[in-house]
C-alpha cells in the first residue's frame, strides 16, 4: 500500500499531547528521519529528510520498506522532557540548528525551534518499551499501518494486534466508518470525524458478487462483507491490521437479509434468507475475530428476514422484518447470552411506518433509536412504555427510497446518518451528519460533516462502523 509520509505528523502530534517526551524516530531505510517539532495545532509538523534534501508528500511502498532489519536501538534517541509553553515564548533562538552527526543545516523558523542541548547521545535516558507502546496506542485507527515503516518491533507490534490490546488495557476506543456507495468499485474508510478518508484495497471478488446484494458487520479489527459469488456463499474479511482483504470463514447457515449487530470483538447474526435453500431462518450465530470462526447461538422463537439487529442493555436484539409468509413483523427477540435463550418483546415497533428496508436503528448511550423513513423524522424508544417519542426532523431523505440507501448508525456518543440532503439546495450528493440526542432537550442539533458537494453518490450500498 502507498501511503504519504506527511501522515506521520499525526503521530507526532499524538506524542506532544501526552507531554511526555519529544521522540525522534529514524526510519529503517537508509537515512530518512522524521523529526516531531515542539508544539501543537500550528507548531506541530513533520519535516522529512533524505540525505540533506527535503521531501514532501514522498510516496513510499510499505510492503517495500516495513520489515526492514535495521535493530530499533540504533534508530531512537530522545530529548530530555522539555516545556513546550517555555520553548514557543523563548526569543533566544539560533538561525541554525544541527542535528546529530548528518551534518544537516536547517534555517530555524517558528515551529521548528529546539533549545541548543550539547552532547545529544547514548548518556541521554531511553524512553521504556512499555512507555513506547502506551504511546503508540494512541495512533488513529485508520493511521496505525504508516507506522509498520518504522522497524520490525513496530510492524509485528501492529500486525499481530499488540497495539490493539493495549488500547483496550488503557481504554483507548475510537469509531472508524466502513461504507460502499453505488457506482464505486472499493470501499472507504473514514475516521469519525470525516477529516480522513482511506480508500481499502480492491476487494478481489468475482462480478456476480460485486453486482449482488451484500449485507456487512464488524468484529475487532475486522470488516465481513457477506454475500455470493458464482460458485456459492463467500464472506469476504478485510483485516484492518494487515490491510488486506481474505476469504473468511462461512456461516454455518449461510444466509443474506439477516440482523445483525456487533459488541466488543465480537458480531452477531440472526435470522435472513438462506443462500441455499431460500427459506426464512430464525437461527442465529456469533463470530469470533480471534479464531476467525463462527459458532451456532440457539434459535429464536420467530423466523424472520429483512430484519435489523441492535446490541442494547448487553444483550442482542432483533427486530422487525417479515415472517417467511411475508407478514410483517413488528415484535422483537432478546438473546439472554447468560441464560443462553431468546425473550420475545411484543409490539415494540407499533405506531411505526412499515417500510420496505430492515428497519433503520441505533443505539446510542443504551437508548434506542430509529430513523422514521416516512417523516425523515428521529424517535427515541421508551422502553417503561414499549412506545416511542418523535424527537424532531433527520436532515437526511429516507422516504425517497422507502429506507434503501441511508446510513443510520451508532458512533460512538453520537447518531449517524448518511444520504441525500433533505435541507441543502445545491446537488445530490452524500451528505453525512452527526447528533448527540439529549433525551430532556427541545431540539436537535444535527452536525454537518459533508455537505454534498463530492463526486460520491448519495446513495449508500452498505455502511458499518468499527469501534476499536
Amino acid at each position: 500500500m502507498v501511503v504519504l509520509l506527511n501522515g506521520y505528523q499525526i503521530f507526532c502530534q499524538h506524542l506532544i499531547s501526552t507531554r511526555l517526551f519529544i521522540h525522534f524516530f529514524t526510519f529503517p531505510f537508509g537515512s530518512v528521519f522524521t523529526r516531531c517539532y515542539a508544539g501543537y495545532g500550528e507548531v506541530g509538523r513533520v519535516l522529512s529528510m533524505i540525505r540533506g534534501r527535503e521531501v514532501e508528500d514522498k510516496e513510499v511502498n510499505i510492503e517495500e520498506m516495513e520489515g526492514n532489519d535495521s535493530r530499533d536501538d540504533k534508530y531512537e534517541s530522545v530529548l530530555e522532557e522539555i516545556d513546550l509553553n517555555v520553548m514557543a515564548s523563548d526569543k533566544s533562538r539560533p538561525n541554525k540548528i544541527r542535528r546529530f552527526d548528518l551534518n544537516l543545516e536547517i534555517e530555524s523558523q517558528d515551529a521548528d525551534y529546539y533549545p541548543n542541548i550539547p552532547h545529544l547521545g547514548d548518556e541521554l535516558p531511553r524512553i521504556p518499551r512499555e512507555v513506547k507502546t502506551m504511546i503508540m496506542a494512541r495512533i488513529p485507527l485508520l493511521e496505525m499501518r504508516t507506522f509498520c515503516l518504522l522497524n520490525k518491533r513496530i510492524s509485528a507490534l501492529i500486525k499481530n494486534g499488540g497495539l490493539v490490546r493495549e488500547r483496550k488495557e488503557i481504554g483507548v476506543r475510537e469509531a472508524s466508518v466502513f461504507m460502499l456507495a453505488s457506482g464505486e468499485n472499493n470501499w472507504w474508510a473514514f475516521d469519525n470525524r470525516f477529516s480522513t478518508r482511506k480508500t481499502l484495497p480492491n476487494l478481489p471478488s468475482d462480478d456476480t458478487f460485486k453486482r449482488a446484494d451484500k449485507e456487512s458487520v464488524c468484529a475487532g479489527t475486522h470488516l465481513l462483507v457477506i454475500g455470493k459469488e458464482a460458485h456459492g456463499p463467500v464472506i469476504w474479511t478485510y483485516e484492518l491490521l494487515v490491510n488486506k482483504w481474505v476469504k473468511g470463514s462461512l456461516m454455518n447457515e449461510p444466509r443474506c437479509l439477516f440482523a445483525s449487530a456487533s459488541s466488543g470483538d465480537f458480531a452477531y447474526v440472526a435470522g435472513g434468507t438462506c443462500l441455499g435453500t431460500f427459506g426464512t431462518l430464525n437461527s442465529a450465530e456469533k463470530y469470533d475475530p480471534g479464531t476467525k470462526s463462527w459458532v451456532p447461538l440457539p434459535k429464536m422463537k420467530e423466523k424472520r428476514k429483512m430484519c435489523a439487529g441492535f446490541y442494547m442493555d448487553d444483550k442482542f436484539h432483533v427486530v422487525g422484518g417479515q415472517s417467511q409468509s411475508g407478514e410483517a413483523l413488528t415484535c422483537a427477540e432478546v438473546f439472554d447470552e447468560v441464560k443462553n435463550t431468546w425473550i420475545k418483546i411484543p409490539g415494540i415497533l407499533n405506531g411505526l411506518t412499515v417500510s420496505a428496508s430492515p428497519p433503520l436503528v441505533a443505539v446510542v448511550k443504551n437508548e434506542l433509536y430509529t430513523f422514521e423513513t416516512s417523516t425523515n423524522s428521529l424517535m427515541l424508544y421508551l422502553k417503561d412504555s414499549n412506545c416511542w417519542k418523535d424527537l424532531g426532523p433527520i436532515p437526511v431523505r429516507a422516504d425517497s427510497g422507502k429506507g434503501w440507501g441511508v446510513a443510520f448508525k451508532s458512533l460512538g456518543d453520537e447518531l449517524l446518518a448518511i444520504g441525500g440532503s433533505s435541507i441543502l439546495p445545491w446537488g445530490r450528493g452524500m451528505t453525512v451528519y452527526t447528533c448527540s440526542p439529549k433525551l430532556d432537550a427541545e431540539g436537535l442539533d444535527w452536525k454537518l460533516l459533508d455537505d454534498g458537494r463530492n463526486s460520491r453518490s448519495a446513495f449508500v450500498m452498505n455502511c458499518t462502523v468499527m469501534i476499536a
